[in-house]
């Protein structure tokens, strides 16, 4: 039987920080070479722990200041409390919540979070591979929701993308990606974030909701 992974012993690390109160929202982390020495990992497996966590929203990472606990923590990062459900359901769900998640977000965010958004963006549309597109892909989405200052939207918000961490979710969206497509959700996610910048509630939703019926097409066929 195989041991934790190094994001596993990172979270542990973490959660057991926050339980014992030695952690808490906004915390700082001990340095990079601190976590070598405590988990007894190398430096490239630390660092690939971290730029994880740092894409799902758990810890958020400032060049020259160091890295923090995230002031909401992600939910359900392992994925193991996601619910059974469908792609069909899942772009249900999306279309439902996020148009109004952006709508708000576009009127709470703070411009940290404006900030963190366009980092996101910025990581997307460098990113070298798909499963590094996918990761800040889906970090950015979720720092809409925490934009949105709504503790009880980002909780629904989580549990949903939970589901997106689901087999079959990562099956369909692997077989139908493409370049072209990928320059496509690159061009709807810059609207929304341009949106979201120029605290434009009205076309957040509608950017928003656009980038999502292209994504459901995408994956399931026109409707």
């Amino acid at each position: 039987m195989t041991g934790p992974t190094t994001d596993e012993r990172v979270r542990a690390m973490l959660a057991d920080g926050l339980r014992s109160g030695t952690l808490s929202a906004g915390s700082r982390l001990p340095t990079e070479r601190s976590l070598v020495d405590q988990l007894g990992i190398g430096r490239t497996a630390v660092r690939g722990a971290l730029a994880a966590l740092e894409r799902e929203g758990t810890i958020v990472r400032h060049v020259g200041r160091g890295t923090f606990v995230a002031d909401t923590l992600a939910a359900a990062t392992t994925g193991e409390d996601a619910p059974q459900t469908s792609p069909a359901e899942i772009m249900q769900t999306r279309l439902l919540l996020e148009p109004e998640i952006a709508a708000l977000a576009a009127t709470q965010a703070t411009q940290a979070d404006v900030d963190h958004l366009h980092h996101c963006l910025s990581r997307s549309e460098h990113a070298i591979d798909y499963a590094d597109f996918e990761g800040w892909d889906s970090a950015l989405h979720r720092g809409i929701a925490t934009a949105a200052h709504n503790a009880l939207l980002l909780r629904l918000f989580d549990t949903m993308n939970a589901a997106r961490d689901l087999p079959v979710w990562g099956s369909i969206k692997r077989r139908t990606a493409t370049p072209a497509r990928r320059e496509r959700y690159e061009t709807g996610h810059r609207a929304i974030v341009d949106a979201l910048t120029e605290r434009d509630p009205d076309l957040a939703r509608e950017h928003m909701r656009a980038h999502l019926l292209e994504v459901r097409t995408n994956l399931l066929g026109p409707h």
